[in-house]
């Protein structure tokens, strides 16, 4: 069908062919179809590709952290496992140290020569008491057992292990002292078997009778007899001397010296060292001697003193 359009400014007149411009319309109504269509479809794809862009990234940012807490959780385990093999260093330090004070203490207990059972080390000490049941008792019982606190702890025992070591090794020194000085100090008698047949002090002079002053204590008995050491010391004199025969003279230290006169024989030289009842000389009869035995004598400082009182002291 067509269309005529007269117009009275136009001489010409215009005829339109409707079946033309059907086809026209039909073909612009497809093409904004497709291009609708199209528009729509890009428009889904910008959506549906927005929506997953999302949950990826999440799960990088999970992934992120779990990393960092494994991280953490892995510097915690390399911290736990320094805390437990310097929690064992410690323990083993501490078990050496309560060894060592067993041992000091058991030597100290039969050295000072203290009542059986007062200081027994070798069985742990008798204490008791009630348990602790108040809120404070309750908040350091909440608060134990953790591990830097365990740590303070062992530090602050150990040194108090140590203190207890030094004044205990100090104490151990003053009594090997004491135990020297009794050592070194003249005690006891000079011969294993005898008997006293001259005192100290004013006698009569046994080769011509006339008064006259012993400084020393005479143990006769048989030729051959023991001589013994009363202190332990340094042997000063060992030979003939006269008045004294053959003579062992030992100084014991602190101004004593000892004298054992008129042996048969003597068995230790100058600068031997004596311990307290070594035997050093046979009982004999040599020098001004009207038999056998030993002339003994305790000096101090240079000085002759009675015997009698270190014999008794044994």
């Amino acid at each position: 069908m067509k269309l005529i359009l007269l117009n009275r400014g136009q001489r010409a007149a215009l005829c339109l062919d409707l079946s033309a411009i059907n086809s026209w319309m039909v073909g612009g109504a497809v093409i904004a179809l497709f291009a609708c269509v199209g528009s729509i479809g890009y428009s889904l794809a910008g959506l549906q590709g927005g929506g997953s862009a999302q949950p990826v990234a999440e799960l990088s940012q999970l992934q992120t952290e779990l990393a960092a807490q494994q991280a953490v959780l892995a510097d915690m385990e390399a911290q736990a496992g320094e805390h437990i093999d310097a929690l064992a260093l410690r323990m083993g330090q501490l078990n050496a140290n309560v060894i060592r004070l067993n041992a000091l203490g058991s030597r100290l207990t039969g050295m000072a020569d203290l009542e059986d059972g007062e200081f027994d080390f070798q069985n742990p000490p008798a204490m008791g008491g009630p348990a602790e049941t108040d809120e404070l008792a309750a908040t350091d019982m909440d608060r134990s057992g953790q591990l830097p606190d365990l740590l303070g702890d062992f530090d602050q025992l150990a040194e108090t292990l140590a203190d207890q070591e030094q004044q205990l090794h100090a104490l151990e020194g003053l009594l090997l002292d004491r135990r020297l000085n009794d050592r070194v100090s003249p005690s006891g008698r000079p011969v294993n078997s005898g008997w006293v047949s001259s005192y100290f002090g004013k006698r009569s002079d046994p080769m011509s009778g006339k008064s006259s002053w012993h400084h020393g204590i005479d143990f006769a008995g048989k030729y051959g007899n023991d001589v013994i050491a009363v202190g332990d010391g340094v042997v000063s004199w060992s030979g003939d001397r006269y008045g004294y025969g053959n003579l062992v003279e030992i100084k014991h230290g602190n101004g004593y010296v000892t004298r054992y006169a008129h042996n048969q024989r003597n068995l230790v030289a100058v600068g031997d060292k004596v311990e307290q009842g070594q035997k050093i000389a046979l009982m004999g009869s040599s020098g001004r001697s009207t038999g056998p035995h030993v002339h003994f004598e305790v000096r101090r400082n240079g000085k002759p003193v009675d015997p009698g009182k270190y014999v008794r002291d044994r």
